[in-house]
């Protein structure tokens, strides 16, 4: 029997070249697969396998009316794939475009530097929590936002306490919407999000919470989320929301984002509860 197999696999004459080949077409259509998980385009692509699979059985079976129309809506079908997988695909080339032949490093800070930006950020929060004052905090990384940025109002101002704090507000005229953070500069407040398009997200989940993992669905941005009804402290980050931070357990996850001693990657911990949320809050 295994002589067969290896018989029938010599007779293949398989290179190391068909080798690669194979391996890279699968990471790919793997990196796909994850890359539409847990999105609409998911449920789409289900869509378009039965349609082939009906249009191939069509032909076998020769059932040539269906298979004509079959085949027209394959052919619309075609033309109609990049526009409805349109925010799959700008995902797709965000995902390539932050590789490390396009890094910008933008969101590297000097340790002295971050520490400063990081103990602003830190004694903000507290008074914020206290108060159950909500907000909505972006830190952006290597995509740039400055898209999201011209929707608001551009401040370039230091990060202070005093300033993010005055921000948000109640009655502020900045207070609906989010700050960018770049660098160490607050770049523009009362800037508006996208919202998640997580099908799958809580319904208890209120705007701010949707707004904040809705622009880490279409960049690396990182999102601090304070919640207007119970103070909880938020983080989101690729499209996933870690909730019930608290103060040392934020300081650590930014430093490993953002400080040029931070070697860790963050992952959602003991402390995430995804999507399991008690309130309900608005922008």
């Amino acid at each position: 029997m295994w002589e067969q197999i290896l018989a029938g696999i010599t007779n293949l004459n398989v290179t190391w070249r068909d080798v690669i080949d194979i391996a890279i077409v699968t990471y790919i259509l793997y990196r796909l697969i994850l890359l539409i998980k847990g999105t609409r385009a998911e449920q789409l692509v289900k869509g378009l396998i039965i349609l082939l699979l009906a249009w191939i059985a069509s032909g076998l079976l020769g059932l040539r009316t269906i298979n004509w129309l079959l085949q027209g809506v394959m052919t619309v079908g075609l033309i109609a794939i990049p526009i409805i997988f349109q925010p799959e695909l700008r995902k797709a080339l965000e995902h390539l475009g932050r590789g490390k032949l396009f890094k910008r490093n933008l969101y590297e800070y000097e340790d002295e530097e971050f520490q400063k930006l990081l103990e602003e950020l830190l004694k903000a929060i507290p008074v914020l929590v206290k108060k159950k004052i909500g907000a909505l905090i972006v830190l952006e990384r290597e995509t740039g936002l400055k898209d999201i940025i011209e929707t608001g109002i551009k401040i370039k101002g230091i990060v202070t306490a005093e300033l993010l704090i005055n921000i948000f507000m109640p009655r502020s005229p900045l207070h609906d919407g989010a700050v960018i953070i770049r660098g160490n500069t607050i770049a523009a407040a009362g800037c508006f999000l996208p919202l998640t398009e997580n099908p799958n997200l809580s319904k208890e989940l209120g705007t701010r919470h949707r707004a904040g993992l809705g622009i880490t669905e279409v960049s690396d941005a990182v999102v601090i989320i304070i919640s207007e009804e119970t103070g909880v402290i938020s983080l989101a980050h690729n499209g996933k929301l870690t909730r019930y931070l608290d103060e040392k357990t934020l300081r650590s996850t930014l430093l490993n984002f953002y400080s040029t001693s931070g070697k860790k990657k963050f992952r959602p911990g003991i402390f995430s509860w995804r999507f399991a949320v008690q309130d309900e809050d608005e922008i």
